[in-house]
């Protein structure tokens, strides 16, 4: 069955008993929905009995100031409806939930600060496709799962108490706070009482994807030789193997701490670190001196130890490939964006935190040396690579994942690379938009919402 997207108008109090509920004869009809048995309404984990009362000639629905109250709802909002027949119930919908890491309470017009215009952004979406959408931090979470504090969007930001979500989505930037027995147990609680989905619902750690994608044949392609660096011996092996290995913390984000190791032409080896000002240079004598500096390193930081490739570069700057790859209305994978990014003057990786520039695939690989009977195939390919690679995390890693950030390289020859997948993929204010304009990788947000919650059926947009 369809779900449609409707005008919910909030009656004046005295003019609609809580337990009524005033909708259209035409939907009424379409949806065989009994008006003289007892039905339920939903949104969210709310539930509340009422009658359906129709009426002629007005293609919206009525609910008393009371019940809107309890269900969180604001003037003027458009929902989407669906009737489950099974269960008797009008489910109003989709109620959506993003756990966020931090908010700023005194400063409400940026209350999520770098994050706050794509919230925004995420509100107007919402409105445009009839879903409703709440912000909330994991300070929060009450001890009811079936009642969450958060924000929402009406004439302003706002606090309000909500019913638990249809599905929520998890935009933790921190693994201290997704780890917090409260936030855990509220995961679990919402999935086996509510039936809530929860996608992105775990951070990556580099050594996770490797090994977990190394049990996929078909991926083999793309996989660099990658382990868990454990001693000297490892090291010396690796570096045996490839003029270039590197370093990565495992848990690392935005570049941070990636040690790259090669060896010289005199017998010794260099380093490469990357860190916030630039790259830091260093040179040992033998492998074992260059182990002794990482031994104090390896006390607090577990690494990745990864083979190191030949890039393809621009003005002697490497560069690699970002795809964002999210699921789509059907709940299939989807190329949203590939953009590639090119390392700054003073790093060796390509992070816009550590310096580095966007440009489009096209003008990247159009500037480098590969071959151009092979240029014109990359992007084909590095779609190809995205997809195959989000299949194979959804096929091999435990968790429920909506979206994922998958970084590619391509080497001299033309080859492609896996380097790392993301959990998280940056949402920070560094793109502003223009206007009402929705970037498609925010739509697609609310479209596999509307896929886990069920209100697929109906019309798009």
């Amino acid at each position: 069955m369809s779900s449609k997207k409707i005008t919910v108008q909030i009656m004046s109090p005295g003019l609609l008993e809580d337990d009524c509920l005033v909708l259209g004869e035409n939907l009424i009809k379409q949806w065989k929905i009994p008006i003289h048995h007892p039905l339920q309404i939903s949104f969210g984990s709310f539930r509340h009995k009422i009658k359906v009362i129709p009426i002629s000639k007005v293609d919206a629905v009525r609910i008393s100031q009371g019940i809107a109250r309890k269900m969180g709802i604001l003037p003027r909002s458009s929902l989407r409806l669906i009737y489950r027949p099974h269960s008797s119930t009008i489910q109003f919908g989709p109620l959506i939930g993003v756990l966020i890491s931090k908010d700023y309470p005194d400063t409400p017009e940026r209350p999520f600060g770098q994050i706050t215009m794509f919230c925004k952004e995420l509100v107007n979406a919402c409105q445009r496709q009839g879903a409703f959408v709440y912000f909330f931090t994991t300070g929060q979470i009450n001890t009811n799962s079936s009642i969450v504090s958060g924000w929402v969007y009406g004439d302003g930001w706002k606090q309000t108490t909500m019913p638990a979500a249809d599905v929520f989505y998890n935009r933790l930037t921190s693994r201290k706070l997704e780890n917090k027995p409260s936030v855990q147990h509220f995961i679990k609680e919402v999935k086996s009482r509510y039936g809530s989905h929860i996608f992105n619902e775990k951070f990556l750690d580099k050594t996770e994807v490797f090994d977990a994608l190394d049990h996929d044949p078909s991926l083999a392609r793309y996989m660099p030789e990658s382990h868990l660096f454990r001693n000297y011996a490892m090291l010396k092996a690796m570096c045996a193997k490839h003029p270039i290995i590197f370093l990565k913390p495992i848990r690392g984000s935005l570049g941070k701490g990636i040690i790259r190791i090669s060896r010289l032409e005199s017998g010794g080896y260099q380093t490469l670190t990357a860190q916030v000002g630039g790259t830091r240079r260093q040179t040992y004598p033998s492998l074992t001196k260059l182990f002794s500096s990482l031994a104090e390193k390896m006390k607090t930081t577990r690494y990745q130890i990864q083979q190191g490739l030949l890039l393809i570069d621009t003005e002697r700057r490497p560069v690699d490939f970002r795809a964002l790859v999210q699921k789509n209305l059907a709940g299939k994978w989807d190329i949203t964006s590939i953009v590639a990014r090119t390392a700054g003057s003073q790093h060796f990786v390509s992070n816009l935190a550590r310096g580095g520039s966007l440009s489009t695939v096209k003008d990247a690989i159009a500037h480098s040396s590969l071959p151009g009977g092979i240029k014109t195939k990359i992007g084909m390919r590095l779609r190809k690579a995205a997809l195959d690679i989000a299949i194979g995390v959804d096929a091999q890693i435990p968790a429920h994942f909506g979206e994922l950030g998958i970084d590619l390289a391509v080497d001299t020859t033309g080859r492609i690379w896996l380097l790392e997948v993301n959990s998280k993929p940056s949402k920070n204010d560094n793109t502003p938009m223009g206007g009402s304009k929705i970037r498609p990788s925010v739509k697609q947000v609310i479209d596999y919402s509307r896929y886990l919650s069920g209100f697929y059926g109906g019309t798009k947009r």
